[in-house]
């Protein structure tokens, strides 16, 4: 399986190299991908720091990210996972209903999960987290394994720090095809 650099994430987190990397492509007019911020509201506010120090949810979020892809309607969630085992309670239900949707109107849809204890960062298509979410509600496990996950969806960060998951999604419409 492919592994990050042994540096690691250095201190940054999934989301800001995400940010990043949908930054570069942009830029390079490759993806216009934009990060959906989760609608809360404010309970106690710390005038003097200017920050909010207790909200609520407003309503469920969809996923974390939607944009385009050279015409093709994306969306994805990041995620990031301590252990060998991924807990399904990480992904919400409404999240697999939009996803689903999302993948009948002809778009594409999946996560991005960082294994942090091992560096290691994966491209899931929909229809893998499908399979895994449909046995968790038929009664089987409510996880799944790292053993469990293809090979070939394994990604390594280009240049310390751009993801590149437009080259998994290339590769997500070739097996659709």
């Amino acid at each position: 399986m492919a592994t990050w650099n042994s540096r690691g994430l250095r201190g940054s987190t999934l989301e800001e190299l995400v940010n990043r990397t949908n930054e570069r492509y942009g830029e390079l007019g490759l993806a216009l991908i934009q990060k959906i911020p989760t609608p809360i509201t404010p309970v106690r506010i710390d005038k003097e720091h200017r920050h909010i120090t207790l909200a609520y949810f407003d309503k469920i979020s969809t996923v974390d990210y939607i944009g385009a892809v050279q015409g093709i309607p994306v969306c994805f969630d990041a995620k990031e996972c301590s252990a060998d085992t991924f807990p399904l309670q990480n992904v919400h239900e409404h999240q697999m209903d939009f996803m689903g949707k999302f993948e009948e109107q002809g778009g594409i849809s999946f996560l991005l999960i960082y294994y942090s204890t091992r560096n290691e960062l994966y491209y899931m298509r929909y229809e893998q987290i499908r399979k895994f979410w449909d046995r968790a509600v038929l009664g089987g496990r409510k996880s799944f394994r790292l053993d469990e996950l293809e090979p070939g969806w394994f990604m390594e960060l280009k240049n310390g720090c751009f993801i590149p998951y437009l080259d998994y999604i290339q590769k997500d419409l070739d097996i659709r095809d």
